[in-house]
């Protein structure tokens, strides 16, 4: 409810009353959001456009690199980061709108299951020298910041292990350098099945509402526990007004408990549901 209303009052004090004035359906939203919310997000749009007949554009991708289009003047109403630092920035330089939490996540690691990976041995894993690890690209996805904290937690558990982990990581996603994946595949699926790693460390939400049973999913310790606030902006520019007031409704839907729940199927805490 705090962050419903304190979303209301700040898109309140943008809009004023055009906000009230429905926007015509062949108005198209476009919404940049974190790879980690696609399945979330497709989901809530396809419910969103089928109870108010807006059209939306969903592009996905790591946030730090969504993040560069939009500061090169890329089309985007809506920004969804699977961090704050992003949107907020925005929200500094004075392209959006007040950033509010959308939704938390936290990271976790998944493992085929020959590794026998546990929360108790997560970190004896991780650096043992014949356990292989992926990550997300650090700067150009928060995943791969998360990572990188993770890293950083584990010298103050086992001194060294920062220096041997950062060594370890092969940052297989969310770079402009990624390696390609066959088209259809899930890359860290993919990635696991061809043994290029052996753990994957990202978020421990997922893309569908189903378990994946081909691989392990294993919570960290609550000793290197890292948290995970996704942040949500408007962006002031370039939309023209009749897109700006189809924007923010949705914004505001994106808010609602009819949404917020949606995220609890995926795998995410909400932060705005009664």
């Amino acid at each position: 409810m705090v962050f419903r209303t304190l979303l209301a009052v700040a898109l309140g004090s943008t809009m004023g009353i055009a906000c009230a004035q429905q926007a015509p359906a062949s108005a198209v939203v476009t919404i940049y959001a974190a790879g980690s919310m696609g399945g979330a997000l497709t989901t809530i749009t396809h419910q969103y456009t089928a109870q108010s007949g807006q059209k939306i554009d969903l592009v996905t991708g790591p946030a730090g690199l969504l993040l560069n289009k939009i500061e090169n003047s890329a089309k985007a109403d809506i920004f969804v980061s699977a961090n704050m630092a992003h949107p907020q920035r925005l929200t500094a330089e004075g392209k959006a709108a007040p950033t509010v939490v959308f939704a938390r996540n936290r990271v976790c690691v998944q493992a085929r299951p020959d590794v026998g990976l546990t929360t108790d041995n997560l970190l004896d894993k991780l650096l043992d020298p014949n356990v292989k690890i992926g990550t997300s690209t650090p700067k150009a996805d928060p995943g791969g910041d998360y990572a990188w904290a993770l890293f950083a937690k584990a010298d103050s558990v086992h001194p060294g292990a920062k220096q041997i982990l950062e060594a370890k990581a092969q940052q297989l996603v969310g770079g402009a350098a990624a390696p390609q994946v066959p088209a259809g595949q899930n890359p860290v699926k993919y990635f696991m099945a061809t043994r290029r790693v052996d753990v994957f460390i990202g978020y421990c939400s997922s893309h569908e509402t189903k378990p994946d049973s081909t691989l392990v999913q294993v919570e960290l310790p609550a000793n290197l526990s890292i948290s995970a606030d996704y942040g949500m902006t408007v962006l002031a520019l370039p939309q023209n007004a009749t897109t700006q007031n189809a924007a923010y409704r949705l914004a505001l839907y994106l808010m609602s408990p009819d949404a917020q729940d949606v995220l609890t199927r995926y795998g995410f805490t909400p932060v705005a549901r009664q």
